[in-house]
């Protein structure tokens, strides 16, 4: 049987490179062999590219840019990202560009990844600009549609406020998100929490179920200054 294929994608700090990450890893501990692809040439910030090294003594590849283009806001891509999407025999999970021009980046796989069979999940948080309503919602998953030429299988509520995000904010966006779901069929079952709020969150919130996330991503400034600010 074929192991998952799954597609991340998400707005511009919706924290889908963080979920990308801890669903690799948790994927991981249970026993899959595991590649995360990093596609994403949006986002020159928080990129799942900056936990190969820590990922790579535990088992699990990531395909991503190297050396002097592990920064670069270009589109370098590998030629093992192929390889990794016709590997049936391990489980992928592809971090994909934040806004529809990041999702073209998707084009050349498309035919492959239709083959194979696959998830893909949409991260939301709606305490961002362009998805803070149903309407942006709507409108961002239309685009998203359109530039990946795939379907959104699966939505994940990531609504936050970092520190201060609590309990009815997590609720108020839950709420926006399900709307939408509702309305195009698509499932929605799960919204995250960093583990180190876990105290402050109910395990269920609307029907949906918490999913636990640790914080991998910093700036690179903030690893200079070994200073390291949360957030997702």
């Amino acid at each position: 049987m074929n192991k998952e294929l799954i597609v991340v994608i998400g707005a511009y700090g919706s924290g889908k490179s963080e979920y990308s990450i801890n669903l690799a890893r948790g994927l991981s501990l249970k026993g899959e062999k595991v590649t995360l692809v990093d596609l994403d040439v949006v986002n020159p910030y928080f990129r799942s590219r900056d936990v190969r090294d820590k990922f790579k003594e535990e088992g699990i590849t990531v395909i991503a840019p190297e050396g002097e283009f592990q920064y670069a806001d270009l589109p370098m891509l590998s030629p093992k990202i192929m390889g990794a999407v016709q590997n049936y025999e391990e489980t992928v999970i592809l971090d994909v560009g934040g806004d529809p021009a990041g999702c073209r980046t998707l084009a050349r796989y498309v035919d492959n990844i239709n083959k194979r069979g696959y998830q893909m999940h949409l991260v939301i948080n709606t305490k961002r600009p362009f998805t803070s309503d149903s309407v942006g919602i709507t409108e961002m998953l239309e685009m998203l549609r359109f530039a990946s030429k795939l379907e959104i299988t699966e939505f994940i509520c990531n609504t936050n406020l970092m520190e201060y995000t609590t309990a009815d904010i997590i609720k108020n966006g839950i709420k926006i998100i399900d709307e939408v779901a509702k309305r195009e069929g698509i499932k929605f079952n799960a919204f995250t929490v960093l583990d180190r709020y876990i105290n402050d969150i109910p395990k269920e919130i609307e029907g949906k179920t918490r999913l636990t996330l640790h914080y991998f991503l910093s700036k690179p400034w903030e690893m200079n200054n070994k200073v390291h600010h949360p957030g997702i």
